[in-house]
């Protein structure tokens, strides 16, 4: 594509959301000027910064049509290509599940990767920190939040490729969240429960849905429709399971370090 159709297509996706942000824009402006009845502080700032956020968002939304979904769905092509499985003269039909791992590790990857660069979760866990003096560390907030999201687009894609239905993955990974909230301590259940939905954000969901779309459009006997979504219902159960897991095991190492110096004495 040459230079002038890119451009083309950014002026174009810049009003779509242009067109998407002014609800936003009206609802803030409103309360400030009609309920609060004060202008807002530090208004050029505010302006400029509404500005990066259009700019942003335009050039996100061109990058994920350009690049992100092709790219997932590519990925997913020559991973699932029977050729590439079980080599070439291979029938796609003769292939079971267990022939499909490099599609499980692709997807744990893809998983874990883009949970640790999702900015969202960068935000909670460094307010997470600050709001319990620590006692939240960032980087363990954000490895229990990428496991679990790496472990449930892994089991997502595996229901995929067998054809199972949906609702029994989700009803019985809600279930387990709900015994864990028993046990799991009373700091971190608020925080585990964000957790999962703070990964549907910019950069894990595109991926995902790609990687989703791509897998159901080339296994045989699949739909786009009905199998190609629900990975990000997976990417959003999972880390409430992770994070709460990993609070109650620091919580059981503090209680055995607790326990050593009465032990020694």
């Amino acid at each position: 594509m040459n230079v002038g159709g890119l451009l083309a297509e950014f002026l174009a996706t810049t009003v779509g959301t242009i067109r998407d942000l002014l609800p936003i824009a009206a609802i803030l402006l409103g309360f400030q000027f009609l309920v609060i009845r004060e202008p807002p502080p530090h208004l050029r700032r505010i302006v400029i910064g509404f500005l990066y956020v259009l700019i942003g968002l335009s050039l996100f939304l061109l990058g994920l049509e350009k690049a992100l979904f092709p790219l997932g769905r590519v990925m997913a092509e020559q991973l699932t290509a029977p050729a590439f499985i079980a080599g070439p003269g291979a029938v796609a039909g003769m292939l079971g599940w267990e022939d499909y791992g490099w599609v499980y590790l692709f997807a744990f990857a893809v998983g874990f990767s883009t949970t640790i660069a999702e900015p969202s979760l960068i935000a909670v866990a460094i307010k997470a920190n600050e709001v319990s003096g620590g006692a939240i560390g960032i980087w363990g907030l954000r490895l229990a939040v990428a496991l679990g999201v790496a472990v449930g687009i892994t089991l997502g894609t595996f229901r995929i490729i067998v054809g199972a239905p949906i609702h029994w993955f989700i009803i019985t990974g809600y279930v387990v969240v709900v015994v864990q909230t028993f046990f799991a301590p009373r700091l971190i259940v608020p925080l585990a429960y964000d957790s999962g939905g703070v990964t549907t954000s910019t950069v894990t969901v595109p991926l995902v849905a790609a990687l989703g779309l791509g897998l159901a459009e080339t296994v045989p006997g699949r739909s786009p429709l009905l199998d190609g979504f629900g990975l990000i219902a997976f990417a959003s159960l999972f880390p409430m399971m992770t994070v709460m897991a990993y609070a109650q095991l620091s919580e059981l190492r503090a209680r055995r370090r607790d326990r050593l110096p009465e032990e020694v004495n």
